[in-house]
């Protein structure tokens, strides 16, 4: 809006409030004319009948502009308020803004600077949160992948699991602390699906995690510990989850299956007390795997499902397993 169109708005307020001031009062109680006084002989009486009049006129003009300056005062309040956002939204993109520049940075310091600083603007703005996750997911991606089905790509799964090798929060502690951002996103609310497949998470800690809605499909997970994570209809097609800690964690209606590979290896992995009712397991190697406690209630399996020695077709059949 102009500076001329701002003052003719004043002025057009300005004449609507003095037109106020004076119409409204006047149709309320407006002055006695000399037919309203004709019976009344007296003329002290018909004085004060006339102020009185005026006073409820004045009166009347009281209460208009007191409605007046209630209604400046809220239209002040709500141009605040407004402006006040506007600021907020403002300093919210300028953070939002250098957190993205900092996670490009060559200096690990900086981009684990940059993770947390997405985490703070997460809490903060929840019109910004979805997005968040969505670049700290592409920041993962980016950072540690794991091209499986690519040119020179790596043996899906490994040989063997690399036991030397270091966890995730030593050897590359900006993807543990995005990670980490990324798993501690709210319970309770719809959340987006998290696109982490064909990245190299091996030994990375998340536990508690909510990684709900994740897809880890051809994603590298061995000796991870995702001790009580919540991976509800998650999608771990071809993922190797070998010698991973898996104990608590919430697998239900999660897929396992094998697709274009082999179906997702939990060799050697600890489900204790996990919940994998409604998984599809079809293919899925669990050899070797700790099953005690865990609710197999609706699990869909295959010929191909390799479960551990000390499993049998009946117990399988006690447990509620789907065997197709």
């Amino acid at each position: 809006m102009t500076r001329r169109s701002q003052l003719a708005l004043v002025i057009v307020a300005l004449l609507l409030f003095g037109g106020l001031l004076v119409l409204v009062p006047a149709l309320l109680y407006p002055p006695l004319s000399s037919g309203d006084l004709r019976g009344v002989t007296d003329p002290r009486a018909r004085i004060e009948l006339q102020q009185a009049q005026s006073k409820l006129a004045n009166d009347a003009r009281t209460g208009v502009l007191q409605a007046i300056g209630g209604l400046l005062v809220a239209l002040g309040a709500v141009a605040t308020w407004r402006q006040v956002r506007i600021s907020r939204e403002g300093q919210i993109t300028d953070r939002f803004t250098r957190a993205v520049d900092q996670l490009g940075s060559d200096d690990l310091n900086i981009r684990v600077g940059g993770i947390y600083a997405c985490e703070r603007i997460a809490r903060n703005s929840a019109e910004d949160r979805e997005h968040i996750q969505f670049l700290l997911c592409a920041f993962v991606r980016n950072s540690v992948p794991w091209a499986v089905g690519g040119e020179q790509a790596p043996v899906h799964p490994t040989p063997t699991v690399d036991e030397q090798l270091p966890w995730m929060r030593v050897r590359a502690f900006d993807v543990q602390a995005a990670m980490g951002v990324i798993g501690r996103r709210g319970n309770g609310v719809p959340q987006p699906v998290l696109y982490l497949s064909r990245v190299d998470l091996r030994s990375v800690a998340l536990r508690d995690a909510n990684l709900s809605r994740s897809t880890f499909r051809y994603s590298n997970l061995a000796r991870s510990v995702l001790i009580g994570a919540r991976l509800e209809a998650s999608d771990l097609t071809g993922a190797d989850l070998r010698r991973a800690r898996l104990d608590g964690a919430r697998l239900t209606r999660s897929t396992l299956t094998r697709a274009h590979l082999d179906g997702a290896n939990l060799s050697g992995a600890d489900l204790t007390g996990a919940d994998l009712s409604g998984a599809d397991l079809s293919g899925a190697d669990l050899t070797g795997a700790d099953l005690s406690g865990v609710e197999l209630r609706g699990v869909r399996a295959d010929a191909a499902t390799v479960w551990p020695a000390d499993v049998d077709r009946e117990r399988l059949d006690a447990r509620g397993v789907l065997t197709a």
